[in-house]
């Protein structure tokens, strides 16, 4: 083999690895508990909300405004996971928590 040979073999193998290395790290943040808690209060609190919807309790306005706030909850739980190879800290998810609670007590 000359050098040029080995040189491209070289970066396939280490672009291959790359690739594994970057699936690791999303299973990783898909499966993360910090992560996986708030991303379960928010699919659990989405329900509610549907359900007080559908049983009167609530108005569909005031639907639509819980569940945009959700979806900023959402947005800041995916940001601040970017920020961190696909996990939040512990004072993100109190934080998130924290707001996850003022939506939940307007439901």
């Amino acid at each position: 083999m000359n050098s040029k040979t080995l040189l491209i073999a070289a970066s396939g193998l280490l672009l291959t690895l790359g690739g594994v290395s970057a699936a690791s790290a999303q299973d990783f943040a898909q499966t993360h508990p910090r992560r996986a808690e708030v991303n379960q209060r928010l699919d659990h609190q989405d329900a509610r909300i549907k359900a007080a919807e559908v049983r009167g309790a609530i108005t569909p306005a005031k639907a639509s405004r819980l569940h945009a706030a959700d979806h900023r909850v959402r947005v800041a739980e995916r940001r601040d996971a970017a920020k961190h190879n696909g996990h939040i800290t512990r004072a993100e998810q109190a934080r998130l928590n924290h707001k996850e609670n003022r939506i939940s007590h307007r439901v």
